[in-house]
Order: C-alpha cells, then sequence, then structure tokens
C-alpha cells in the first residue's frame, strides 16, 4: 500500500515533479539579485509594443490567446543578471484577447441579462461567511438566474410557435406574401397545415438557440475557463486573522468547473422544458374538450407528469449546487445530473410526436394558450428580487465594515432586478418587432389586424418604458447640474496646485475643473442605479397589474376615457414598442462597434470587462470569465519565477489589470506573497470593487492583502473617472496611496513645457516622474534573498492591536 510523501514547508525544496516550478537555477554566489517588473493592463487592452516601448518584442510564455512578453534584448535577461543593476527587467502580459476579437462577439450582448445576473451573486454583503443567510442569498440568485433562461426560451417560443406557427400560419391573410409559410397554411390542406404538426416543426427553432447557448457555455469553458491554479502549501494564509480573509485567496476560487457543468444542465434542462411545456399547453385545451380524443388526453396527463418530475428534478440540481472554493473542485458530475438534458430531450420528442398526432377538425385561432405564463414569470421574479433583498438587508446588518458599500448591501437586488427588466425588454423588444413584420403595415392586437399579436403584457410594458425614460434623463439633467456645481467650487482651488509664477487660464482652469466634476460621477452611481431599480419595480408591477386586469391592449383598454387620455395612452404603447426594438438592435450596434473601434472599447468595455471578470456562479451561459484565465497565468508567472532565479518582483497593474494583479497575489503562496510587491495605478480596487463586491474587495480583505506582501503602493488622480484611492495606512505608518497627482503635469506654458499639457485622466500613468520614484522605493525595498515568514500580528492592523487607520483618500470633488 502506499503511502502519501509529507508536504515540503519549503517550495524550493519541492519536487518539480510534483510542484508548479522547475528547480532554483543555480547562480553565482556574488551574482547581483535580479529584478523583474509584470506589466498588466487594463480595460480596452494595448499591445506588447506599446506597454514595452519597442517595436521589438518576443514572447516568452503563453499564447495567442494571453502571454507574457518582453523586449528582444531582454529575452534572455537571467542569463546576464550583472546587465540589470538597479534596474528591473520589463515584462508585459497581454491579455486583451480574452476579451475581444471580431464583430461576432458582439453577438454576446445578447447575454447581458445573465451577466448582470451573475453579477448579483458576488455583490452580497461582507457578512461573516458562516452566516446562514449566505446560502439563502446565493440560492435565490441561482433561482432567479434560471427564471431568466425561463424567459428566454418562452420569448423564442412567442416568435416561432405562437407568431409564426400558430397565429400567421393559421391565418391565410397573414401567409399570403410570405412563399416560405405557404407549406404551413391550412388552405394547402397539406400535411403540415395542422396546428399541432406546425407547432412540433417550429419547435426546432427554441430548441436550437437552447442547443447554441449550451453549446457556447461548454466551449468557452475550454478556452477560457480551465487553467488550473498552481499548488500551494497547505496552510499558506494562517497568518491572516480570520476578519481579513477573503475567498479570493482560497486555492478553489478560479476553478469551478463543476458547478458550471452542473448549471449548464440543469439550464439546459429547464430550456427544453420549457418548450415541451409550450407544446403541451396548445394540445391540452383540444384534447380535453367535450370529451373527444381520450387516448391523448390521457397520454397529454403522462407527458405532463413527467415534465413536472424533470422539472422538479432541475430545481433540486440548482437548489444544491453551490460553489466550493476551498480547493479545486475537480470531481465529475453524477450521472443522474448528466442525463438530465437528454431525458428532457427524449420527453420533448415524445411531445412533438404527441403533438402532432392527427387531429381532424382541430385549428388555431387567437394567441397560443399558455401566453398568460409570462405574467407568471415576471411575478414569480418580482417575488425573489423581494426576498433577495430582505436576506441583504438582513447580511448587511451583520457585515463587518458596512461604511462605504454601495447602497447599503442592496446593489445585488438592484443589480437583479434590472437584469429582470433587460431580460424583459430583450425578449419583448424581439416579439413586438417581428409581430409587426409578420403583419404588415397593421398593428398587432388592433382590430383588422391579420394576427392578435404577442402577449398584453409585453404592451403593458412597452408601455411604461417611456416613462422609465423620462426618469432616467431627469437623473442624467441632475448629474449635468452636478458637474456643473461641483466644476464651479473646484475651479477656485486648481490654480493654486500649480507654480504661482503661471499666468491664470480661465478656459485652462475650466478643462481642469470640469474633468474632475465629470470623473467624480462614477461616486454617484449608486444614486443612478437605486433610482433606475425603483422606477423598474414599480412600473414593472403596474404593467403586470394592468395585464391582469384586462386581456386588451393598454389602448383600446381606454376607449371609454377622454380622448386625450386615450391617444396618450396609444402613444405611449406605439412609442415603447419601438423603443423595446430599437434597444435590442442599439445593443447590437454598440457591440459591434465595441469591438472595432477602440474608442467605443475603452467606454463600453469598462462595465463589460467588470461583469465577466468575476466566475459563472449563478448562470452558465453569461459571457465567459476571462479572469479564470488571466489569474492563474500571473500566478503561475509569479511563482515560477521568483522560485527558479531566487528573484525581487513587482507586478504593476493599470485599471482592470490592477484588480487581476491584485487576485493573483491572493492566490501565491504565502512564502512567494512576501516577496513581490504591488504597484496599482488607475485602479478601480476600492473606488468600484470594495464598494459594489464588499465580502471580496472590502476593507479588510485588502487589509489582510497588504499584511501578507512586502510593499504596495496605489497612483490615483482626481481626474480619474475609474481609478482612486485604496484608503488604507501601512503599519509602519506610510499610506499605501501616492496621491492626487497633478493633472495636467503643468498649468500653462514654461521652457519645459512649451506646448499646454494633455489632461491624463485615466491613462498614462508612466508620464509623471512620481510613477518612476515609487516604483524604484518599491524593488528597492525588496530585499535580496528569501525572506522570512512575517510575524504574526493581531487583527487589529498593528503589533500592539492598534486598528489601522484610513487615509482620507478622495475629496469631495
Amino acid at each position: 500500500m502506499e503511502t502519501a510523501e509529507p508536504t515540503p514547508t519549503d517550495p524550493l525544496e519541492r519536487d518539480p515533479s510534483t510542484t508548479h516550478a522547475a528547480k532554483p537555477v543555480d547562480l553565482p554566489t556574488d551574482a547581483p539579485q535580479l529584478s523583474l517588473e509584470l506589466l498588466v493592463h487594463g480595460v480596452g487592452g494595448t499591445t506588447a509594443q506599446d506597454m514595452l516601448g519597442d517595436p521589438r518584442v518576443q514572447l516568452i510564455t503563453g499564447d495567442d490567446t494571453a502571454a507574457c512578453y518582453r523586449r528582444t534584448e531582454d529575452a534572455d535577461a537571467e542569463e546576464r543578471p550583472g546587465d540589470y543593476r538597479g534596474e528591473p527587467v520589463r515584462e508585459a502580459y497581454c491579455w486583451s484577447n480574452l476579451t475581444s476579437g471580431n464583430g461576432a462577439r458582439a453577438l454576446w450582448l445578447i447575454l447581458v441579462p445573465f451577466m448582470v445576473a451573475n453579477l448579483a451573486h458576488w455583490m452580497r454583503p461582507a457578512a461573516p461567511p458562516d452566516h446562514r443567510a449566505q446560502r439563502i442569498y446565493d440560492l435565490l440568485v441561482r433561482m432567479l438566474a434560471l427564471t431568466l433562461t425561463v424567459l428566454l426560451a418562452a420569448a423564442a417560443c412567442e416568435v416561432a410557435l405562437d407568431l409564426t406557427a400558430w397565429q400567421c400560419a393559421g391565418t391565410p391573410v397573414c401567409v399570403a406574401g410570405k412563399s416560405w409559410l405557404g407549406f404551413l397554411s391550412p388552405d394547402n390542406g397539406g400535411w403540415w397545415s395542422a396546428p399541432g404538426r406546425r407547432l412540433a416543426l417550429a419547435s426546432v427553432v427554441p430548441l436550437l438557440v437552447i442547443g447554441f447557448l449550451w453549446w457556447l457555455s461548454h466551449r468557452t469553458w475550454s478556452a477560457y475557463e480551465s487553467a488550473s491554479p498552481p499548488p500551494r502549501v497547505p496552510g499558506s494564509s494562517r497568518y491572516t486573522p480570520d476578519a481579513e480573509r477573503t475567498a479570493l485567496s482560497l486555492e478553489g476560487f478560479w476553478y469551478g468547473r463543476r458547478l458550471v457543468a452542473r448549471l449548464r444542465a440543469a439550464h439546459t434542462t429547464a430550456g427544453v422544458l420549457t418548450i415541451a411545456a409550450v407544446l403541451l399547453a396548445a394540445g391540452a385545451k383540444a384534447d380535453g374538450a367535450g370529451g373527444h380524443y381520450s387516448v391523448l388526453a390521457v397520454t397529454g396527463r403522462v407527458l405532463i407528469a413527467l415534465v413536472v418530475l424533470l422539472a422538479a428534478a432541475t430545481l433540486v440540481v440548482v437548489w444544491r449546487t453551490a460553489r466550493s472554493e476551498a480547493a479545486p473542485d475537480e470531481e465529475s458530475d453524477r450521472l443522474v445530473v448528466r442525463a438530465l438534458p437528454y431525458a428532457a430531450l427524449v420527453v420533448l420528442g415524445l411531445i412533438a410526436v404527441h403533438s402532432a398526432w392527427a387531429r381532424p377538425g382541430s385549428h388555431s385561432y387567437g394567441p397560443l394558450p399558455g401566453a398568460a405564463a409570462f405574467g407568471g414569470i415576471a411575478v414569480f421574479q418580482g417575488v425573489l428580487v423581494l426576498a433577495l433583498a430582505l436576506t441583504a438587508w438582513v447580511l448587511q446588518r451583520a457585515a463587518r465594515d458596512d461604511a462605504r458599500t454601495a447602497l447599503r448591501g442592496m446593489g445585488g437586488p438592484a443589480v437583479a432586478l434590472l437584469a429582470c427588466a433587460v431580460g424583459g425588454v430583450l425578449s419583448g423588444g424581439v416579439a413586438q418587432r417581428f409581430a409587426d413584420w409578420m403583419d404588415g403595415g397593421a398593428t398587432p392586437g388592433q382590430a383588422h389586424a391579420p394576427i392578435p399579436g404577442p402577449p398584453v403584457l409585453l404592451s403593458w410594458q412597452a408601455s411604461v418604458i417611456p416613462a422609465l425614460l423620462v426618469v432616467c434623463a431627469v437623473v442624467a439633467v441632475l448629474a449635468a447640474v452636478r458637474v456643473l456645481i461641483v466644476r464651479r467650487r473646484v475651479a477656485e482651488d486648481v490654480p493654486g496646485l500649480y507654480d504661482p509664477r503661471e499666468h491664470p487660464d480661465h478656459r485652462r482652469t475650466r478643462a481642469i475643473a470640469g474633468t474632475i466634476a465629470r470623473a467624480g460621477l462614477t461616486d454617484a452611481a449608486p444614486v443612478l442605479v437605486a433610482a433606475t431599480s425603483a422606477v423598474t419595480l414599480v412600473l414593472g408591477a403596474g404593467a403586470v397589474a394592468g395585464a391582469w386586469l384586462t386581456d386588451r391592449a393598454p389602448g383600446r383598454a381606454t376607449e371609454g376615457a377622454p380622448p386625450v387620455v386615450h391617444a396618450a395612452a396609444e402613444t405611449a404603447e406605439s412609442l415603447g414598442s419601438w423603443l423595446m426594438s430599437a434597444g435590442v438592435i442599439l445593443l447590437l450596434a454598440m457591440g459591434r462597434r465595441a469591438y472595432r473601434d477602440h474608442s467605443a472599447r475603452r467606454t463600453i468595455g469598462i462595465l463589460w470587462d467588470v461583469g465577466t471578470f468575476w466566475p459563472r456562479a449563478a448562470h452558465p451561459f453569461a459571457p465567459p470569465c476571462y479572469a479564470e484565465r488571466a489569474v492563474p497565468d500571473l500566478t503561475w508567472r509569479m511563482a515560477t519565477w521568483t522560485e527558479r532565479f531566487d528573484g525581487r518582483l513587482v507586478i504593476s497593474g493599470h485599471s482592470q489589470g490592477s484588480v487581476l494583479a491584485a487576485a493573483a497575489v491572493w492566490q501565491l503562496d504565502l512564502v512567494t506573497r512576501s516577496r513581490v510587491a504591488l504597484l496599482t495605478y488607475g485602479s478601480p480596487l476600492e473606488r468600484l470593487y470594495g464598494r459594489w463586491f464588499p465580502a471580496f474587495f472590502g476593507p479588510p480583505a485588502l487589509t489582510g492583502l497588504h499584511r501578507e506582501m512586502d510593499d504596495w503602493r496605489n497612483l490615483w488622480r482626481f481626474t480619474d473617472p475609474i481609478g482612486g484611492p485604496i484608503r488604507l495606512t501601512c503599519e509602519d505608518g506610510r499610506r499605501v496611496d501616492e496621491g492626487p497627482l497633478r493633472d495636467p503635469l503643468a498649468f500653462g506654458r514654461t521652457l519645459q513645457n512649451p506646448l499646454p499639457a494633455q489632461i491624463l485622466g485615466h491613462g498614462d500613468y508612466q508620464a509623471d516622474p512620481v510613477f518612476e520614484t515609487v516604483r524604484a522605493e518599491l524593488i528597492a525595498r525588496l530585499g535580496p534573498g528569501l525572506p522570512g515568514m512575517p510575524e504574526q500580528r493581531p487583527a487589529g492592523g498593528h503589533p500592539d492591536g492598534r486598528p489601522a487607520q484610513g487615509s482620507s483618500g478622495r475629496s469631495s470633488a
């Protein structure tokens, strides 16, 4: 019987066949120690040539998707360390291909509701990890994500089965002029003209949609998210107080393969069962009418029982699927879970045969039975959001640090509500526009229209969209007024930041003050999210109530009202219908432009890169998580380089790259982590991630990160709309933050700057002389040789237990 070998305590003594690195390189004892600066770019990406300032670069390790590059002349720097005395070897990690590509990737924006719902999972308040409400919160988000998949499948069924196969194909006036629908027309008398057979044929379309999402989820996991983390010494975080530990430091955080596979099986099953339920609803009424077709009625009930049984199994899988982050979850799913989608496909095939069975005299008229399911989905989503808000409130009361948490812990429920709203707009917009195209010049649902059109709820939802846009416009106007007020207040202080000998320039002052004021709008994002969510909840509830009270379109529901009210209702419905459709088209256009236009990529990419940073914990059809490839890449590179060459390393991250850098440092062994310094600039670590994701990037987590590192410095500017201060103080009294940096570097024209200096904002931090000074200080502080383990300190931040004091950070501007 074989016995496991004991785990070494020193990563340099581990067998290279079982660890993440080779043996250390034998260097002369008097050889100078080498330093490495690992550069990580931010949102929008850049080339290795731009990052290294040299057109000649060489790939060191990696592939076409993500790789590390050096200047050609630095490729063999480890073999001649004497050439780099006092100067680090610069190496660029380029990960932009993980989030960009050709214009076809714009279609991923259709998955925005899934991505936003996944974000809600990570926005839970920073309550203790063992709090019971944590599991309830995660379960509610997973259930809400499942309803979004059902909504998508229902929307596909609405277009293919209801509007096309049931309404238009069964109406000769609608079929006229559409040769591709002629073989389905009852006037043709063909085999496919029966309503059940038309529906069975049309069900292929939503089935292909669900199958495409399943394939895309499986393919992106293999391409982006299958990188395993390097092995670590067990208990490597034992020196971190419990209150300062974060799940980002757990070995299995960036490797949730089993969870994604289980959720993918459950959501695929739910989508297939939604199609099956629509087919059953269409045939149930005819089979039970007047006692006819008793055999079909019995088989229909059996099939309904099978659908219910599979739906219950799907709910159980979603209920029991939770993240396991302590270690990489590499176990395979049980056969029952893997067989669930195939069982649903078999049941769907039986239902398609049952639906296509001959029913003499049957015909289609009116909307497809079961259209009220849209209202049921909306109501259930509202209940889940309210339960999520209550759970978040309980967690927020138990939170460790809630001083700057966005929306007082209600960020997750607000974002979840917006995910439901976006899903409703996308599904309703597609259905409305498709119905308008199918019925020609008429208006669906109105008098003399060839088809009834989409369900009433979609029309009510269209009617409230203009009101929602008015609220958004009011918020935008208030934001503009705030910019003007802040600009006027800040303009008084701008000249005092520069050399008094420079002549005042009012236009230049207004430009700088305006940039600072606009950058401060980022801190007002919670107000916009709260206002939009509140109005969406009220208007959505009104739309559901209106659809329940009447089965007519909103415009016709006011026929007895005064002409002004009637005209206003019809205008709101028509305008809202066009706005819903325009929203879908605009979303696709913006996505396509974002992948072709670099400036648009930087603008749209801010929210996109934040959303796809997190693993798919709630929805398996969300866009892929690039960090599950980038973070292991950076962790492997830092661990192997420091172990092989016994050198000093500074990881330098800009913008989103600083988040990746911090996440990678959390994944290191404590020994390796203490040999690494972190330089961040333009960093959203505290300003965005700390406020919106407090359980993972809150002040206790950032304090614990700095405790186990050699040093950490952060550069920021008032003019930066993304980056901000970290608001931590080092244990020796020095602050982590270096700033605010002066921007622009020169106010007017001087002997050194004869032309006006550019306002840099979020970019080009390396142009500031402070950057080189801080980087040199970090490299100098990394002592030679292998540092000892840090002494265990109390959770307060000082050896004597005194708490660490935060810096003042960003001013009111």
